[in-house]
Formats: C-alpha cells, structure tokens, sequence
C-alpha cells in the first residue's frame, strides 16, 4: 500500500461515523444478544392486549402485571426477562436505591425514594437507567422527527415523546433496513414499521447489553 493510501486508509478510519463505525464493529455475541431481545418483544404481540397504566401493588423481584396488559415499558421489562433473564425490576431499583437523585422520580412525581412497583415501568427511569449503564448510542437532535434514528438494529431501544410530551419505549424487532419496532402505545403490543413514528418527537437511541 502505497503511503497515500495508507493515509486515505486511515483517514476513512477516523472519518467512519460513531454509528456506522459501532454497526460495523459489532461482536456476533453482541448481535446474537440483540436478536434474542428482538425475538422476546415480538412474541407479546398477540399476548399483550391491552394497554393499562394504573398502579399495581407487584412482587419484587421478578414481579408483573398480566401479560395480557401493561403500558410500553413492559415490553422492554418482559423482552430482557425472557431473552436475557435480566429483571429490570431489580436492577432499576437497586440503582435507584443507591442514586435516587440521579432519577427523575422526585422532580416528576414527588416521590422521596425507590418504588419497586413503578419505577422500572417508567419511561423517564428507563432513560436514565440505560444512560447509567453507558448504553446511549446518540440523543435525537431538538425536535427531531420520530423515524430519526442511525441505523437501528435488533435488539435496540428507542424513546420518544409523543402525545402531549408522553414518555414512549420501544425495542427494535427489524433493521437497520426497513427498520420495525415493537410497542404498546394503547392497544397492545404490536410490532410496526419505524416511519410511522414520525410525527412524534425522537430522543434518544440505546443498546443495552448484560
């Protein structure tokens, strides 16, 4: 190689985008972790549905609702559980336990310490979990349409704010090409193409591995 094109070589390197670059890079481990993940949320369409955000009083750890009902950060909850045998329960309620004031919970809803039976299932608590765990890939750019994200792959979690500013998670069950996402926005959970979201408001992208 001559040294221009050993130079061009590297430049290209140092030019990849923090996406691409990770896309490209990424472990078959890592991959195969994301499919599992993928392939939990995808098989609660058809159990879930229904949409219910009311408080309940659940066991901890390992502790649900029905999985014939739930609001959007069960899927997320359900999908590590059966993939991964990763209870978000737990280890949102540990975290909090021992960095309350890192989470939203007193600024949003007053709250004055850990829940076990509402924290995991918050949108607001998830991001902040997530972020802690260094699994943010990027944070959607102010007002960003909400079929803005860099090449989501299995296994990925997005956020949005839809309706009114609401808090909403989703994983991804297809991409990056014609990216699809797993969701239960208040019908149950359904699996659909990343373009519908686009008139909601993206925020931030994750890939979170255990």
């Amino acid at each position: 190689m001559s040294g221009l094109s050993r130079r061009t070589a590297v430049g290209m390197l140092i030019a990849a985008p923090v996406f691409g670059g990770a896309n490209a890079m990424a472990r078959p481990a890592d991959a195969d972790d994301g499919e599992r993940l993928a392939s939990a949320a995808r098989s609660q369409v058809g159990v879930t549905r229904d949409y219910d955000p009311s408080y309940r009083a659940i066991p901890y750890p390992n502790g649900d609702v029905l999985r014939t009902t739930g609001v959007c950060a069960d899927v997320l909850v359900r999908a590590a559980r059966d993939a991964w045998k990763a209870d978000l329960q737990q280890r949102v309620h540990e975290d909090m336990s021992r960095a309350f004031n890192a989470y939203p919970s007193r600024r949003a809803w007053g709250l004055k310490g850990p829940d076990s039976n509402i924290d995991h299932r918050r949108v607001l608590n998830l991001e902040t979990y997530l972020a802690r765990q260094n699994a943010l890939l990027a944070r959607a750019p102010a007002k960003a349409g909400g079929d803005r994200f860099t090449d989501p792959l299995p296994g990925d979690i997005l956020t949005w704010r839809v309706w009114g500013g609401r808090p909403h998670i989703g994983v991804v069950s297809a991409g990056p090409d014609h990216p699809r996402v797993v969701h239960n926005i208040g019908g149950g959970a359904k699996e659909e193409p990343l373009w519908m979201f686009k008139l909601h408001t993206a925020v931030a992208h994750y890939r979170w591995r255990v």
